[in-house]
């Protein structure tokens, strides 16, 4: 496996688009593609949507996602690693280039959220000093709001 890191500020063009889709949507089973496709182009358009990728051999492996919540606070949306290749690292490293781009763009915080079921991405932000500062109800049960200070 040969590894390579992008940063790409708009959806990325075919096929990397359509690999893009095909992970998210085979992690995140209870939303169709079209739906995630739909969320991404609203994320676009009204937030200015950053995406850091994974890439092995033209296919996507890994994702972050994320967009400007509000002046000096970032918000990691979503990622995702392929099952197969959880375990090598691939989430930290999209985490800790995500990290870096916030702090080259003096954002102070970085929030995210996740649900009791992604359990090893709750491990992993908490591993990257992220702290839990409260749930909230969301579309698929009690969703842990975490955040953390650059």
């Amino acid at each position: 496996m040969e590894l390579r890191y992008e940063l790409w500020d708009r959806l990325p063009p075919e096929p990397l688009q359509s690999s893009l889709l095909d992970l998210l949507s085979s992690v995140f089973t209870s939303q169709l593609p079209a739906s995630i496709l739909a969320d991404i182009h609203y994320h676009l358009t009204r937030t200015g949507l950053q995406f850091w990728l994974a890439i092995d051999n033209q296919q996507i492996v890994g994702c972050k996602l994320g967009y400007e919540r509000k002046p000096g606070q970032f918000y990691s949306w979503l990622g995702c690693v392929q099952p197969a290749l959880r375990g090598h690292g691939i989430a930290g490293e999209l985490m800790r280039q995500q990290h870096e781009w916030c702090r080259q763009r003096s954002y102070h915080t970085i929030r995210t959220e996740t649900y009791n079921q992604w359990r090893t991405m709750l491990i992993l932000n908490l591993r990257f000093g992220f702290n839990i500062i409260g749930t909230v109800q969301g579309k698929h049960g009690l969703t842990i709001v975490l955040e953390k200070k650059l």
